[in-house]
């Protein structure tokens, strides 16, 4: 009997994606009572869990850093269909859906997970050592891409408020998408080594020895089993998003509380990942985890609404407001002085930690 369960517990990743979907077919297109709103929920939590660890093992099988680059982009799957479901649902109020999220995800990126792993890091192995040619580079592509989309709409003129306009919003999805596709190719073709772990001797760690990388056959089905998980999470999240949005509500807390929500639900996986990187002393795979996920977060999530709102009515407000400029700000350039020197201290990660805790309270009582 315990045989038998402990081998039903290896095999939830399996079931969980097919649940899901069985789940969407059956909830689709009704309002859901509070008991079937609670079982999706827990589903849906159960199929992002299983989506990134399908991930994983695909990125285990094409090795570093082409895994991390896996994983950002399966996650930020995640957190685009959920933006463009939310946003098709709910029309003007959902007007500041995508920049809270994406400026959520930047913050849970650059300051909670990247501060998170420094911090396990350095207090596990005295110091947090890391390539500072590539984590730089993703650093100063993250700012860019962060700046162009969520900092100049606030200062353009074309159209009223923090909008920009349809040649505007174009430039910026076609910017997004081509410094995106350089970054991937920097990093997994011309400058490969610079994204790889070092140790604290500074030397490259071009295998992974925690395990062998799985067979062809797994890696497939993996990938076939991302699929159903993803197609499951954007279902699923349809049939919640109104609670998500009424619980927020009724809290009395501010709007952008959702989008925080959605951020933290689909980078909790990713945090995990980072933090296994950490502990094993791979802290350059764990920033390429969280530097990628903004990344991609920013460079597929800004095209994808853009092109989104073709369709989709209402304004599409993009710019930040002074508070959170000065937090993006103060990021950028806490995390270049982080990322200068090469290797960390319990320090750095603390100093982090208390810029994402900072968020946090600000978008709970602005």
């Amino acid at each position: 009997m315990i045989t038998r369960w402990r081998s039903l517990t290896r095999q939830w990743t399996i079931l969980v994606p097919v649940l899901a979907i069985f789940l969407l077919v059956f909830t689709w297109g009704r309002n859901l009572p509070g008991a079937m709103v609670a079982l999706v929920t827990l589903v849906l939590a159960g199929a992002v869990l299983a989506a990134v660890h399908h991930a994983e093992v695909v990125a285990h099988r094409v090795g570093e850093p082409f895994g991390s680059l896996v994983l950002a982009i399966a996650v930020t799957i995640i957190e685009v269909a959920l933006i463009v479901t939310l946003m098709a649902d709910g029309g003007d109020k959902s007007s500041t859906l995508a920049r809270d999220t994406v400026f959520a995800a930047v913050m849970i990126t650059c300051n909670g997970i990247v501060g998170i792993c420094l911090l396990v890091a350095s207090l596990r192995h005295g110091t947090a050592v890391f390539n500072p040619e590539g984590t730089g580079a993703a650093l100063a592509t993250v700012a860019t891409l962060a700046t162009l989309s969520l900092v100049l709409p606030t200062f353009t003129t074309s159209k009223p408020g923090p909008e920009f306009s349809t040649v505007q919003l174009t430039f910026a999805a076609v910017s997004s998408l081509i410094l995106y596709g350089l970054f991937v190719a920097t990093q997994t073709v011309r400058h490969r080594d610079y994204f790889l772990p070092i140790t604290h001797q500074g030397e490259v760690i071009a295998a992974d020895d925690h395990a062998g990388p799985p067979s062809a056959r797994t890696a497939w089905s993996s990938l076939a089993l991302l699929g159903l998980a993803l197609v499951g999470v954007v279902g699923l999240a349809k049939g919640v998003s109104p609670t998500i949005e009424s619980g927020v509500a009724a809290a009395g807390l501010p709007p952008a509380v959702v989008g925080v929500i959605i951020a933290l639900l689909v980078l909790l996986p990713e945090t995990i990942a980072a933090l296994r990187s950490a502990r094993r002393d791979r802290v350059q795979t764990s920033l390429n985890l969280a530097l990628g996920s903004a990344m991609a977060s920013i460079g597929l999530t800004i095209p994808a609404v853009a092109l989104a709102s073709v369709w989709l009515s209402g304004p599409l407000v993009l710019g930040l407001g002074s508070t959170h400029m000065l937090l993006l700000a103060l990021t950028v350039v806490v995390s270049s002085l982080t990322v200068v020197p090469g290797r960390a201290t319990p320090l750095q990660g603390g100093v982090h930690l208390v810029l994402f805790a900072a968020y946090l309270e600000l978008a709970i009582n602005p």
